[in-house]
């Protein structure tokens, strides 16, 4: 009897130490549930709708809810995966069927384990199967324009701010306000996810932060311009900066005509010696540095299989 008592508290212990090793991080609570086809689902939001895309989580105003309205699942990947457009196989094609998801962070998680949960969460609910793989490809290096970079370094900032600087998104009447460059004034808060930019008068855009560095900038103009780009600045500071650019075609501007000073005047028509790289003139007159062409190896994420529904909640 002693013998199998042992033997029956090894095999506990071991079944106890396989679960241990076994366990992937996971929300607390998650949903996801089918909107419909993402034209239709867009077209049922109305005016003053939830906005479209990621939400909540790790460093913003909502730590503990992570959201995403009306997205596909490529959104859903790159998000999860940490990647841009042209990291997904070409060969794989999205349905257009939009998906809301609602998920409980747990307490502390930092977003590097929130992606974990949420790759764990995408591969329970559409079985979803990935591999990765080397593409050479396009890249382009963001270096050190002639004349030196013209980037703010960024200082430590109070925690306490003065109210008179807390603008807000809209006066009484529920109309926004601009600021100088014709840009709605939002409250102070995080720096807005990588892939957002900021949609002005006149077909103008705007990516902005505080306090990142040269890799992050890369990130961001990466997701503008849909090229990878590396940093090969040299720089190691954390910096503030705003660059305002035309309108990306694709979204209803004129690429790269360069954005007049005044937001009401209209925009011109591109420069003889634009190269065709987006924003490539705006990059240089307003932050001082350059991108450079180069055929380099990326990173792609190959989707083997995707269940079209997720699995019931």
């Amino acid at each position: 009897m002693k013998l199998a008592a042992i033997i029956l508290i090894s095999l506990a212990s071991a079944q106890a130490n396989a679960q241990t090793a076994d366990h992937q991080p996971s929300f607390e609570a998650a949903s996801i549930k089918p909107a419909g086809p993402l034209a239709t689902a867009l077209g049922k939001r109305g005016p003053g709708g939830a906005r479209v895309g990621f939400s909540g989580g790790p460093g913003t105003d909502d730590p503990g809810l992570l959201t995403c309205n009306k997205c596909v699942l490529t959104v859903l990947l790159m998000e999860a995966y940490a990647l841009q457009p042209y990291q997904l196989s070409p060969s794989w094609k999205d349905s257009f069927s939009a998906f809301d998801l609602s998920a409980k962070v747990p307490k502390d998680a930092t977003r590097e384990q929130v992606r974990l949960m949420l790759k764990n969460l995408l591969a329970e609910r559409f079985k979803l199967a990935v591999h990765h793989e080397q593409k050479e490809m396009q890249v382009y290096g963001l270096v050190v324009a002639k004349g030196g970079p013209k980037l703010k370094e960024s200082v430590e900032k109070p925690l306490a701010r003065d109210p008179s600087d807390n603008q807000q998104a809209s006066v009484a009447d529920g109309k926004p306000t601009f600021d100088k460059d014709g840009f709605v004034v939002r409250p102070p808060g995080p720096n807005p996810p990588k892939g957002r930019m900021e949609v002005g008068m006149g077909g103008r855009a705007r990516i902005r932060a505080e306090g990142e560095t040269m890799q992050d900038l890369a990130e961001r103009l990466s997701s503008a311009i849909g090229k990878p780009v590396i940093d090969a600045t040299g720089l190691n500071g954390k910096y503030d900066y705003s660059l305002i650019f035309a309108l990306p075609t694709g979204m209803g501007g004129r690429g790269n005509a360069a954005p007049p000073s005044d937001p009401n005047t209209p925009l011109s028509a591109a420069s003889d010696n634009d190269t065709g790289i987006p924003i490539e003139n705006e990059i240089q007159s307003q932050l001082g540095l350059k991108l450079e062409s180069k055929k380099g190896p990326v990173d792609i994420l190959v989707i083997d299989h995707a269940e079209k529904v997720p699995t019931e909640n």
